[in-house]
């Protein structure tokens, strides 16, 4: 880059220090051709921050001319030693270096230039009359390139440290950065990190919401399905032998008790958080069984194999298919018809086969809005649901008058095996 960006303040810094240094040769010196060198010098040591190479060119062109005219050096000559600081300092690396090229190139030329060429600042004698003077003239020539190499090559080093402490500190200042930005990056990680922590929170939230209507769903559902059925059984028995009624009324009773008591645990977990109460299992299938025959439903209850062990969690998805398919059959199928209830356990896996005969419509089938009867987690949905989250598969089927409901739900067994191939 030949002209490098400068504040407006050193390029006023830069132009002064050139007009001070040209009004002071003018005043040491009145000759015209000193004037014509100070000018030069004056313009490179104006231009030496702008364009270094520019300067260093300007400042070789003048002495050159300097030492062709044969005129003594004088005050103008210091803005070399300020040009090689800055050649230096500022210059590129390529240039930094043919800066010091130059001061010895230059102090080579300037020692011959004052010991052969012009030896007035001196004065000493070049006469040859022995080899005591040409040890004399050598030690002068020594001490002259010495002198000019010191003079030239001391503010070249000083632009040097100059440079070195330069990038030092933008070196330093990108560190600076570095860290800041590996400071902000650590905390944009940590942020996503707490982001996705409070994403996962809030799904697991909503899936124990899920969870919660699902169970709310079946408990209202089955409970109610049972007063209505008991309710309706003792209007009728109340015509034959009211006697019959307490029964009815007793089943009412312990049926809405128990819902009271499962909805206030569920409305309960669903306020705060806090542990899962017990939950349905297995061995509570026999009290559902009694509570629906109570309620009218003829249930062939069989076992097929040897049962396998289930998971808790398994478990309560077999309860709760089972609850609510014997709750449909109340709702929609034919209470007088037997309800065959089947668990075919095998080693991988329990089939369950719940089947009824469906009820003859006597109305039309009133249509739902999406999302009102077949919203996620409640119903068909809900059980085909609760069967995937367990690991198998439920699937229904409605022909010749007939409705089965096929849920496969896997073995620990097979999970075992599983585990242990991998």
């Amino acid at each position: 880059m030949l002209f490098r960006r400068l504040a407006p303040y050193q390029l006023v810094v830069d132009a002064a220090s050139g007009v001070l240094l040209f009004g002071a040769a003018l005043l040491i010196s009145n000759d015209s051709f000193t004037g014509v060198v100070a000018l030069g010098l004056a313009v490179a040591l104006a231009v030496r921050r702008l364009s270094p190479s520019l300067a260093l060119s300007i400042a070789w062109v003048v002495a050159i001319g300097e030492m062709l005219a044969r005129t003594t050096p004088d005050v103008s000559n210091i803005a070399i030693c300020v040009i090689l600081y800055t050649v230096a300092a500022y210059g590129t690396d390529r240039l930094k270096w043919l800066g010091l090229v130059s001061l010895v190139v230059g102090a080579a030329v300037g020692t011959f230039y004052l010991t052969f060429v012009q030896t007035t600042i001196f004065g000493v004698s070049y006469d040859v009359s022995g080899i005591t003077d040409v040890v004399r003239i050598m030690l002068q020539v020594g001490i002259t390139f010495l002198g000019l190499l010191a003079l030239l090559g001391l503010p070249w080093a000083g632009g040097l440290l100059a440079r070195s402490r330069s990038a030092e500190r933008t070196s330093r200042e990108a560190r600076l950065v570095a860290e800041r930005e590996t400071i902000r990056a650590e905390g944009d990680a940590a942020r996503a990190e707490r982001e996705a922590a409070r994403a996962e929170r809030d799904i697991a939230v909503e899936q124990e919401r899920n969870r919660i209507a699902r169970d709310m769903h079946d408990v209202v559902a089955h409970s109610l399905a049972v007063v209505i059925a008991q309710a309706d059984g003792a209007r009728y028995a109340a015509k034959v032998d009211p006697t019959s009624v307490d029964d009815a009324l007793t089943t009412i009773a312990s049926t809405a008790r128990e819902a009271l008591g499962d909805v206030r645990v569920l409305l309960g977990q669903l306020r705060h958080s806090q542990g899962e109460a017990p939950q349905p299992a297995l061995g509570d299938l026999d009290k559902l069984l009694e509570q629906m025959r109570a309620s009218g439903l003829r249930i062939d209850h069989r076992v097929v194999g040897e049962p396998q062990q289930l998971g808790t969690n398994r478990q309560l998805a077999v309860f709760r298919i089972v609850q609510e398919s014997l709750t449909n059959v109340l709702r929609h199928g034919a209470v007088d018809e037997v309800v065959e209830l089947v668990f075919d356990w095998r080693y991988e896996s329990l089939h369950l086969l719940i089947g009824n005969v469906v009820r003859p419509l006597t109305r039309p089938v009133p249509t739902t809005t999406p999302g009102e009867e077949r919203r996620g987690g409640h119903g068909l949905d809900g059980m085909r649901e609760r069967a995937t989250l367990a690991g198998g598969s439920l699937t229904t089927q409605n022909a010749d008058g007939r409705f089965v409901v096929h849920a496969i739900v896997p073995t620990s067994a097979l999970t075992q095996e599983v585990g242990l191939a991998r």
